[in-house]
């Protein structure tokens, strides 16, 4: 089987995507009234195998998340794991708790070993999720060691897992799975219309990671690939104190939960000496990264950021949604960021509880293919803080071109760190640099 976290899907999935997208959108004409209209869902396929004698041929199965206009049925897609009789509702918090602990008892999944676990028991060494609206006004650490490890509310019916427990239980063989959005946008989260996206980090992946074992999941080429990228690193400048590098497309900056190495340990290993990167580009973003070789090198810089003492240009090219054209050359977008609780690292946009996040944006060129190439100019740092502001229909509508959490994957990110400006912590001389994208 393929790995459901690989992206693009393979194109057997793909294609079985478009007809699954054909079909609820004629659902959609026939119903005007249907909640696809205000609010969109995230809808699944999987391609298996079924293998006859002396023939072998591919055939999908079909899903959607929770409910679909009220119900757990309807043609074409696959049933819900647990059909509940009613929902769980109580009178008060405790009791409340009390069914949701028994719904999640009842959930079931199996393995490619054939063994079968609650949702109660794959969650119970998962760390407890804080919920949005709870981020900022709790002590999270006290939060995760107090706090009862129940799964989220509607874990069990999002589609991978979903479509996975029907395979195993029907003795279907998986090949390739994708999940797709269809539908009008939310309001928070960025979800755009066709769209493949990866299962969602909080209720999925716990899930995935018991079905998956027993199950042979073809290798990708990540570590080869990692090395190649470590070897293109490119030292800008360097000294006693610091240096500065030009991030390839795909390396971490700084060591992270997968075992792929950073740049910052490349550099350490590569120099025989610890080296700390002052600051985080995503995986996906390419361009200046400024490193210390020293703690006390470290703290200064590190302060320099937080006191927004260090200037940032980026490039990057955006394609406006639905081939819409940009109503300002240039602009301050001031959109509020908040991680979502349910699908780490992925931001959403939260007016009560999100931290400020600004970007001043200039538009350079408009293509003729419809893309847009333009410098973002953060004025705070938040994560994917010019991802969100670019995607979001609030901010540019515009998702970055290659942002496979945002927008859609392509060969790349087109993301680029192109210049930075700011003092030597030792010298006090101004350090400038920048190198264009070539985007």
């Amino acid at each position: 089987m393929i790995s459901p976290f690989v992206q693009p899907p393979h194109p057997l999935a793909q294609e079985a995507a478009r007809e699954v997208i054909n079909k609820v959108h004629a659902y959609m004409r026939a119903h005007p009234e249907s909640e696809l209209h205000k609010q969109g869902k995230m809808f699944g396929v999987l391609v298996y195998s079924s293998e006859l004698p002396h023939n072998s041929s591919y055939q999908y199965i079909a899903a959607f998340s929770a409910q679909l206009d009220g119900s757990y049925y309807h043609d074409g897609f696959i049933p819900p794991v647990y059909d509940m009789p009613h929902p769980p509702v109580g009178n008060t918090k405790e009791e409340s708790r009390r069914l949701q602990r028994l719904l999640f008892a009842n959930y079931s999944f199996i393995n490619g070993k054939g063994e079968s676990k609650s949702l109660l028991d794959i969650f119970s060494a998962e760390k407890p999720i804080i919920p949005a609206d709870e981020w900022f006004t709790r002590n999270r650490e006290k939060y995760n060691r107090n706090s009862e490890n129940l799964p989220p509310a509607g874990t069990g019916e999002c589609c991978a897992p979903k479509l996975l427990q029907y395979a195993l239980t029907h003795n279907l063989q998986p090949f390739a799975l994708a999940e797709f959005w269809i539908g009008a946008a939310t309001e928070t989260e960025i979800r755009h219309e066709g769209v493949f996206y990866t299962p969602c980090s909080g209720k999925c992946v716990p899930i995935l990671r018991h079905m998956l074992q027993g199950l042979e999941i073809a290798p990708t080429q990540q570590a080869l690939h990692t090395e190649s990228l470590c070897r293109q690193i490119e030292t800008i400048y360097e000294d006693d104190w610091l240096l500065v590098v030009n991030k390839p497309a795909g390396l971490l900056s700084v060591p992270g939960k997968k075992a792929e190495l950073s740049v910052a340990e490349y550099l350490s290993q590569c120099r025989k000496t610890t080296i700390q990167a002052t600051h985080r580009l995503d995986q996906d973003t390419s361009g200046l990264l400024v490193l210390a070789k020293h703690q006390e090198i470290y703290k200064s810089l590190q302060s320099y950021f937080q006191r927004r003492d260090i200037l940032k240009r980026y490039e990057a090219v955006v394609r406006p949604a639905h081939n819409q054209q940009l109503i300002a050359q240039e602009g301050i977008i001031s959109l509020p960021l908040l991680p979502n609780p349910y699908d780490r690292p992925r931001q959403m946009v939260d007016r009560e509880h999100g931290k400020t996040a600004i970007t001043r944006y200039i538009i350079r060129e408009q293509r003729v293919d419809g893309s847009i190439f333009l410098d973002f100019y953060p004025r705070t740092g938040r994560t994917h803080q010019l991802r969100v502001h670019a995607a979001h229909p609030e901010g540019l509508n515009a998702p970055i071109i290659g942002d496979r959490l945002y927008g859609t994957s392509d060969v790349r990110m087109y993301l680029h760190a192109a210049e930075i400006n700011f003092l030597h912590p030792i010298s006090k001389e101004e350090m400038h640099f920048c190198i264009p994208s070539g985007f």
